[in-house]
């Protein structure tokens, strides 16, 4: 029976809100958006355990008028929007008390501009006000949210299991409020127990998207950005979109912001640094930053840049009332701006490739040198296009120069050329400096008039009589009718020629009644016997078929997902050996299985796992303590997670009372033999423990490391072992982690057969 009372308002009150504010960082975004629409200039988040326990904004903006207590938590109400009409212009950030209040114990002390005195306001988990006191304070607000999300226990449950990345994605969402709101001076810290409290991120209130960005990501971050400069978009770009040059409205967009260099090593290896804004609010425009990172990727093929990008327009021109969370909108004239977008970044880039300094040694080819070397083959064919291709003028003497009126070839990352005419190109014999006067003259007796390089580059070219290379389409034009290409006979023409050819007439055609038997009941029996046998082999197969993939590397993965599937670590010590195979594999059974398992492979993963789990690296003193540039986040993570870093070979000296950034100096790096260490292992491990603190891991050049020690302690190919030997390898593979590939990526284990099956062949 269907109960078709209606849910009480309460329950659809809380459903709506914990569709709202899914998150820490939207709990915390709706707070900050709120003290940034009062004007404020100070805005100070206080968290307490990453959050869980207490997140408290404070800022010094004109505060909430007597008047407005009440409407704060209460659903539709909102002192930013008059009537409907106003959500076509919101140029305000907007303040869901109502969510807030129903997710979590919600306090406010407030001090209007016009008051003496503050106010205390408390709320009661449906937004009615039901405590005022009057409280000390100077102008502004100050939100205190308690125990978030524990009015939903399985969210709080949640929310606390995974509290650090929940705080770390709080903060890159806070980072771009910092990165944005010039003029505002933002700080952000957090207190775990009752320790010091600890400073995670600061700015200055300074006027520059530029300071801001050095104040949270440090001086270092700030050396390989390049400003945006916004272009119009070329013609060949605005044809890529499909849009009209006639049609297109101009000044709808206008950028600012910076980006990453193209240089190799001054990108990043993850999107982590990539924010972007629509008239200064954060948002998440999948398009843009896509294609931000494709054109990247055309000058550094291996990284990702640092992105701040602030896009003006018309309040008219986009929709933020998309999602609950205002991060993604609909943009009018997006091709436009795409367009833009696209040309201003190749713009900026080409001219960082073109410029070329004279105290550069090249001993690397990087991404800079490969493009400088297509620039010059590029030219190279220009000059050949121009002297061989374009048919010259009639003359005794030389041939001449190409004509002035010539058009420039449009500059694309994409250049559509002729093939034919390509071939043509560099197929000729001719030389501009062979001074061969014969051959001068068959090509200016041959009659086409010249062609510019633009008309090359766009519209199908002949080649000259003299080339000995054809165009396709002249082979095909001798083909069509009936003849070979190949062999010049006549083929058979196809009978739908003939019949495109005859008016249709009226045809009648014989019919004939045949008596067919049939009986249902024989047929259900027949489908009964089709299941039963497709049901048995449904059975032979759960039963045999564990392992479908063959010894093949294309199915590597789906051998592997397997073997984790079907063999667990206790069964190893089960496995019986039969014998070893070409002095490098052990032949083992299992039940009615038989797996082959590679000797070498699979000694070296035990070796490198051990070394991994037990080798403390020792480090070489620094004679000077040498400063890092860490970001507060990246210092905090680098502090909670320090005897990590000390079995890693890193030591730090750590000064708890110095400024956010300069907390941390490196005093010891790690050195083994010829492998030498530093800060870029460091903001490897910092990466890797954001997102698994408290997990050991190693820099991918400690593992490089480790796998090449690992390889050569290990029994090798072609070395005979005893029963008791190979059986200790088979235990050692049940007490690592990973047993089924080793450090370099070779299989360690393979399902050869399964005994049940062979026999009943």
């Amino acid at each position: 029976e269907v109960n078709a009372d209606a849910i009480d308002k309460h329950s659809v009150h809380q459903i709506c809100s914990g569709q709202v504010v899914l998150t820490l960082s939207t709990a915390v975004k709706e707070l900050v958006e709120n003290s940034i629409d009062a004007g404020a200039t100070n805005v100070d988040v206080r968290l307490k355990e990453c959050g869980t326990e207490l997140v408290e904004v404070s800022d010094n903006g004109k505060g909430v008028e007597e008047a407005n207590f009440e409407g704060l938590t209460l659903k539709h109400h909102t002192s930013k929007l008059k009537d409907f009409s106003d959500l076509i212009r919101v140029e305000t950030f907007g303040f869901r008390g109502e969510a807030l209040s129903s997710l979590c114990a919600l306090s406010v002390v407030t001090c209007h501009e016009s008051s003496q005195v503050g106010t205390k306001l408390v709320f009661d988990h449906k937004g009615h006000l039901v405590q005022q006191s009057p409280h000390p304070r100077q102008q502004g607000t100050t939100v205190s949210l308690q125990q978030l999300f524990y009015t939903l226990p399985v969210r709080h449950k949640e929310f606390q299991r995974n509290i650090k990345k929940e705080y770390a994605k709080m903060i890159h969402v806070l980072q771009s409020y910092c990165v944005v709101s010039t003029g505002v001076r933002i700080t952000c810290s957090n207190q775990n127990g009752q320790g010091k409290r600890s400073t995670v991120l600061s700015t200055s209130g300074s006027q520059s998207m530029r300071d801001n960005i050095g104040a949270i990501f440090g001086p270092k971050q700030l050396q390989s950005l390049l400003p945006f400069q916004q272009v119009s978009p070329a013609e060949h770009v605005i044809e890529e979109y499909g849009l009209k040059d006639a049609d297109l409205p101009q000044e709808l967009f206008y950028m600012t912001g910076f980006v990453s260099r193209g240089d190799h090593g001054v990108g990043r290896s993850a999107t982590d640094r990539q924010f972007f804004f629509i008239n200064n609010r954060p948002c998440d425009p999948l398009k843009v930053t896509k294609l931000v990172n494709e054109v990247y990727h055309m000058y550094n093929r291996h990284q990702y840049p640092f992105v701040a990008l602030n896009i003006a327009v018309a309040y008219e021109c986009v929709d933020v009332n998309v999602t609950p969370d205002k991060r993604q909108i609909f943009l009018q004239e997006e091709k436009l701006l795409l367009a833009i977008l696209k040309t201003s970044l190749i713009n900026m880039y080409e001219d960082g490739v073109n410029k070329i300094s004279l105290n550069y040694t090249p001993i690397h080819r990087t991404s800079k040198h490969r493009h400088l070397a297509c620039i010059s083959v590029y030219k190279m064919f220009m000059l050949k296009s121009a002297s061989e291709i374009c048919p010259a003028v009639p003359s005794n003497e030389n041939v001449p120069e190409p004509a002035e009126d010539m058009e420039p070839v449009s500059r694309s990352s994409k250049s559509s050329l002729n093939l034919a005419g390509l071939k043509a190109a560099f197929s000729s014999h001719h030389s501009s400096n062979s001074g061969n006067k014969s051959s001068v003259a068959k090509v200016a007796n041959s009659g086409p008039t010249q062609k510019t390089l633009q008309s090359f580059f766009k519209d199908p070219v002949k080649p000259s009589p003299s080339s000995p290379l054809k165009p396709v389409s002249d082979q095909t034009k001798r083909s069509t009718v009936g003849q070979s290409a190949l062999d010049g006979t006549e083929k058979p023409r196809c009978p739908a020629e003939h019949m495109s050819n005859t008016v249709d007439a009226p045809v009648c055609l014989q019919k004939r009644t045949v008596l067919l038997q049939f009986s249902l009941q024989e047929l259900a029996g027949k489908v009964k016997r089709l299941q039963d046998l497709q049901k048995q082999r449904a059975d032979d197969d759960l039963r045999y078929r564990r392992f479908r993939a063959k010894i093949n590397p294309g199915e590597n993965q789906s051998a592997e997902e397997e073997l984790k599937k079907e063999i667990s670590k206790d069964m190893f010590k089960e496995m019986e050996i039969i014998g070893q195979f070409n002095l490098g594999f052990i032949i083992t059974k299992l039940n009615c299985d038989i797996f082959m398992i590679d000797q070498h492979a699979s000694d070296e993963k035990y070796n490198f796992e051990m070394l991994q789990q037990h080798t403390v690296l020792q480090g070489q003193k620094l004679i000077i303590p040498q400063k890092l540039h860490l970001t507060a986040v990246s210092e905090n993570v680098l502090l909670e997670n320090i005897e990590i870093f000390r079995k890693n070979g890193f030591e730090f000296l750590v000064n708890e009372d110095a400024q956010v950034m300069e907390r941390v100096k490196l005093v010891s790096l790690p050195t083994s033999k010829n492998w030498t260490f530093g800060p870029a292992d460091i903001e490897e491990l910092i990466f890797m423990l954001s997102d698994s603190p408290g997990v050991m891991c190693r820099p991918s050049r400690v593992r490089q490391m480790f796998a090449s020690r690992a390889c050569r302690k290990s029994v090798m190919i072609g070395t005979a072992l005893s029963v008791g030997e190979m059986k200790k390898l088979l235990i050692h593979m049940g007490e690592i982690n990973h047993p089924w590939n080793c450090p370099h990526g070779r299989p360690t284990m393979r399902h050869l057969a399964n005994l049940d099956i062979i026999s009943q062949d």
